[in-house]
């Protein structure tokens, strides 16, 4: 049996180009797991949003790029590379939205004889946006062309020890004395996601204290598993609750998202007279345009015209060599438990 591992990441424009930055947005905002609406969808995307933000989001791109391209295509192919070094299968990568895409990927992977692929979604958290849109997608793919082929998917990860462990030691190599704030900052989803991706729909944000709440809802909960990995990072780092705070960033149209908001938060904690505050981003393990630019960038403009004095953001684990190594350990784990059906966690 030939043996292979896809990592899957979100995707990037093909350059800067207002033209390939619509091109790109287009295929992400049609998504039905990313905008579930289909008036929004098929009218709103079209008439309104690609007529207007993909000028302001090529600008902001623009900031970001470098000399070989896309700082997510370019740290993502970086960690293809590290992993595909580490361990016997051979590793592929592709993204969900634009190249290379994950329709071409499967291609090439059945074309190469792979008849045992171990899947690597790399989201930390579950969301229909992110974790569920890449499964369903690689499965639409596969089994348009090999619908026996052996296939695994690497569960969301967000409360697993090793990770946390790797997630906390990353924080602190980077946390100077003297911090007043971490801000845990993850991407914001629509408050209406959390619905549907309850099981029993009356539960998350129905519920006082949802997401302490023993539930099954908890499997698909992304605002439940954003708290569970801030609790694990806290209690490593050993954290007073008044030295942390959680907020969502990245908001689009006028429904209610997740709060508290990230930018409202920045520039709240500037006008109390915080001066020294780090933002990490843990719904990303590589850096990208919503860590480097609108973090990175807009966050600390917020801050700083806010009253704050010292802002830096933290770096995702990018090609950490502990990263990399557990994405390893995940891949041996699967090659010796795939052949007995175990599920890789």
């Amino acid at each position: 049996m030939s043996k292979a591992v896809l990592l899957v990441n979100l995707g990037s424009p093909e350059s800067t180009s207002v033209a390939d930055v619509k091109r790109y947005l287009d295929e992400f905002l049609t998504d039905e797991r990313v905008i579930e609406k289909a008036f929004v969808r098929k009218v709103i995307v079209p008439l309104v949003i690609l007529q207007t933000r993909p000028k302001k989001s090529a600008e902001a791109y623009a900031t970001v790029w470098t000399d070989q391209g896309s700082p997510l295509i370019v740290t993502s192919k970086e960690q293809a590379a590290s992993l595909d070094g580490s361990v016997d299968p051979a590793v592929y990568l592709a993204m969900r939205y634009g190249n290379p895409s994950i329709s071409d990927v499967v291609e090439k992977i059945l074309n190469d004889g792979i008849t045992s692929l171990f899947v690597i979604p790399l989201y930390p958290q579950y969301a229909m946006s992110s974790y569920e849109t890449v499964v369903v997608k690689v499965m639409e793919e596969v089994n348009k062309r090999k619908p026996d082929l052996d296939i695994e998917f690497l569960q969301p990860f967000y409360n697993d020890d090793a990770y946390l462990d790797i997630l906390a030691s990353s924080i602190q190599d980077h946390l100077p004395e003297g911090t007043e704030k971490l801000l845990f900052s993850f991407h914001g989803i629509p408050e209406r996601h959390i619905n549907l991706s309850d099981p029993s729909h009356a539960h998350c944000l129905c519920v006082k204290d949802c997401c302490d709440r023993p539930n099954p809802a908890r499997a698909t909960c992304y605002r439940h598993q954003c708290l569970e990995t801030v609790k694990g990072v806290v209690s490593r780092l050993e954290l007073s609750e008044d030295k942390y705070f959680v907020s969502f960033q990245s908001r689009l149209l006028k429904d209610p998202w997740l709060t508290p908001f990230t930018d409202v938060t920045l520039e709240r904690l500037g006008k109390e007279g915080l001066k020294k505050v780090r933002v990490v981003c843990p719904a990303f393990v590589t850096d990208c345009l919503e860590t480097l630019e609108e973090i990175a960038v807009e966050g600390k403009e917020i801050f700083l015209g806010a009253g704050g004095e010292d802002y830096d953001t933290i770096p995702c684990l990018n090609n950490d060599p502990r990263w990399i190594q557990y994405l390893s350990d995940k891949v041996e784990s699967w090659l010796t438990h795939n052949n007995n059906g175990s599920q890789v966690c």
